[in-house]
């Protein structure tokens, strides 16, 4: 039986002027992945994040606090290395999480009721949950 493509079989494929062969660079790009929901993947992960609320202090706690704060405001002149504990609130979402400042006061702003620090963090009294003095005082 004759092969129906006997007469073509011997042919290349043909060439156009017009046309170059596509880079591997283009070719690799026709199957690379397709996001359909642009910033999908940002908001699953946003949505996964877990975030702290901010604890309510003891009367014990909020006593030392207050204790450790007017030491600290008695002995601003000595210049003591603290340690404080405050919340951060969350920009995104209800809630937050716990950090811990490392550094030397150096002053009280009364009027916006925060601890200035020598490196310029600022740390709102109302939202600290722990201070304590890294070194002795004399």
């Amino acid at each position: 039986m004759p092969d129906n493509y006997d007469d073509i079989k011997h042919l290349t494929r043909p060439q156009y002027d017009d046309l170059h062969p596509m880079s591997m660079h283009d070719r690799a790009a026709q199957f690379s992945p397709f996001a359909a929901l642009v910033g999908y993947d940002d908001a699953v992960s946003e949505t996964a994040r877990l975030t702290d609320s901010k604890a309510e202090l003891t009367e014990d706690e909020m006593f030392e606090l207050n204790a450790n704060l007017n030491c600290l405001l008695d002995s601003l002149d000595e210049q003591p290395q603290i340690s404080v504990t405050y919340f951060v609130p969350d920009e995104k979402k209800s809630g937050g999480k716990y950090v811990e400042k490392v550094g030397v006061v150096r002053i009280y702003d009364s009027y916006a009721n925060e601890l200035v620090f020598k490196d310029g963090v600022r740390i709102a009294v109302a939202d600290m949950a722990r201070l304590d003095f890294t070194e002795e005082l004399q």
